[in-house]
């Protein structure tokens, strides 16, 4: 165990209505997770990690129960999962996970972003090959004996565990899976009692590219103007 490899952490949010997009993104993530096990949490596994995330981005439990609510009701909007594949600046795979009632307008927005900043949306298939798909548990490492979590993890689907730190620096625990894994490590997780900070799916890449800090902030500005978008909820990239 020790400093787990990560991409180059974009400041997700920090240039624009950071709270605003973030709360609307947990919210989709609620409303899909709802509309899949329906609104209680205990027998929902995906709501329980919604709802993990939402107090990872500070989301006021009263939002949070008008979000179950929303989605449990008839005119509740019904988002479409979406995933798009593009390249880049400089030929910097990209992947784009959307949730949109409307695919028509997504698919149009994505591609514009991607044309007007010298990148281009591909056909599915001849970008996520580069990427592996993890589930991904972030933890705070205190009171953790981490050498011990480690060992009793592995039986439960571990691939990877290590130290990282948050988009503010504060230390963290970083625990990833083979995604099929995910729902034995989130139990074995909440049999222990430790509750994630976050706890979500993620696409690691498997080919990082490096870039001279000019051309790799040539992609950033991409990659912020597609986050920006309202139907993205994450974007991952090769980029390191």
């Amino acid at each position: 165990m020790g400093r787990i490899f990560e991409v180059r952490k974009h400041a997700m949010f920090a240039r624009w209505n950071r709270m605003a997009k973030q709360f609307a993104r947990v919210g989709k993530e609620i409303a899909i997770a709802v509309k899949a096990g329906g609104p209680d949490p205990a027998s929902n596994p995906a709501l329980r990690r919604a709802i993990q995330n939402a107090r990872a981005v500070n989301m006021p439990k009263d939002n949070v129960t008008s979000a179950i609510k929303r989605a449990s009701g008839k005119d509740a909007a019904n988002y479409n999962e979406i995933i798009y594949e593009g390249y880049g600046p400089h030929g910097v795979a990209i992947i784009v996970e959307c949730a949109t009632d409307n695919p028509t307008r997504t698919v149009a927005n994505i591609r514009n972003v991607f044309d007007n900043n010298s990148g281009n949306l591909a056909a599915t298939g001849s970008v996520v090959f580069q990427f592996k798909k993890m589930g991904v548990f972030r933890l705070n490492p205190e009171g953790i004996v981490q050498d011990d979590l480690e060992l009793d993890l592995i039986d439960h689907g571990l691939e990877e565990m290590g130290e990282s730190t948050g988009e503010k620096g504060e230390p963290q625990l970083v625990i990833r899976c083979n995604f099929s894994d995910f729902g034995q490590m989130q139990k074995a997780l909440e049999d222990r009692k430790l509750v994630p900070i976050s706890a979500s799916h993620e696409y690691i890449c498997i080919t990082p590219t490096e870039l001279p800090e000019e051309q790799a902030t040539e992609v950033m500005t991409l990659i912020d103007k597609l986050e920006q978008d309202d139907d993205v909820q994450n974007v991952y990239h090769t980029l390191v």
